[in-house]
């Protein structure tokens, strides 16, 4: 399972879930745009940024890692690429660093070099087996921690967020995008089942026969006719590509034959080298 792909959709569908992460929930996520920035002369990509799109210079800029491996050379990686960031693009805002483990068991310190940096208020590290500890009700944390709950558990809390999802979202588009990226995670966490054993398991058989999913599915048509079908598939299959999902997946997901699928792969890939 590609968790860092999970979090990285689930951040860019819902930017709010992040910030009820970090224990900012009063953030207006509309002055952020989540985003990925390369650092030419060394040929790397910073793929976990939150940046300002307003003017505010005192408003901070989030540089996220997902780190689900132990890793030794983590920490060196990460601020050697934050200060060539900030040299080469010399954003004004001040930056904050958010990294997020399942457990403190994956994390490398190396407190010789980076004790007093970590210990700032400007570097943030999660632990999603302790955030229950902390944090109670939030409907963006509960979805976060789903990525590491057992699969003898995914199943019930899923269940659990998805009542959730109906009770607090009111717009039906944005409702059932949820429930969707939901129903996503579970396919990750249990690849033995199909898709549809999974919508049984999770109640989505009906709950997609109600009148809130028949009004998000006409609102999604009617946004993919003005969009037009092959960009709307397009960007489906560029999605479902970052989240590791295999071309059979995201046929039957999407509803569309193989062969579909493989061209639009091949038209994502001929778009990437362009830019």
């Amino acid at each position: 399972m590609k968790t860092d792909s999970i979090f990285y959709q689930i951040f860019l569908e819902f930017p709010e879930f992040f910030f009820e992460l970090i224990n900012q929930p009063n953030t207006k996520t509309q002055t952020y745009e989540f985003t990925s920035r390369e650092v030419k002369q060394l040929s790397f990509r910073l793929d976990g940024l939150f940046l300002p799109t307003d003017n505010n210079p005192n408003k901070p800029f989030y540089l996220v890692e997902v780190q689900f491996q132990p890793d030794d050379d983590l920490y060196y990686r990460i601020f050697a690429e934050l200060f060539l960031f900030l040299r080469q693009y010399k954003i004004p805002n001040p930056w904050q660093v958010v990294v997020i483990y399942p457990s403190r068991s994956i994390e490398r310190e190396h407190n010789q070099h980076f004790g007093n940096i970590l210990a700032s208020s400007q570097v943030q590290r999660i632990y999603l087996n302790e955030l229950s500890e902390t944090v109670s009700g939030s409907l963006g944390v509960g979805v976060v921690k789903l990525v590491i709950e057992p699969e003898t558990q995914a199943v019930n809390l899923a269940k659990s967020l998805i009542s959730q999802a109906q009770e607090e979202i009111i717009q039906p588009k944005i409702q059932a995008d949820l429930i969707n990226l939901i129903q996503t995670i579970v396919v990750y966490k249990l690849p033995q089942k199909t898709r549809k054993e999974i919508e049984a398991m999770l109640g989505l058989s009906e709950l997609k026969k109600t009148k809130v999913y028949q009004e998000a599915f006409a609102e999604g048509k009617d946004e993919g006719e003005a969009k037009g079908k092959d960009e709307a598939n397009l960007k489906s299959v560029s999605n479902m590509m970052r989240l590791g999902l295999t071309l059979e997946t995201i046929a039957e997901y999407l509803d569309l034959p193989l062969e579909e699928v493989q061209r639009l792969v091949k038209l994502t890939e001929n778009r990437n080298k362009e830019e």
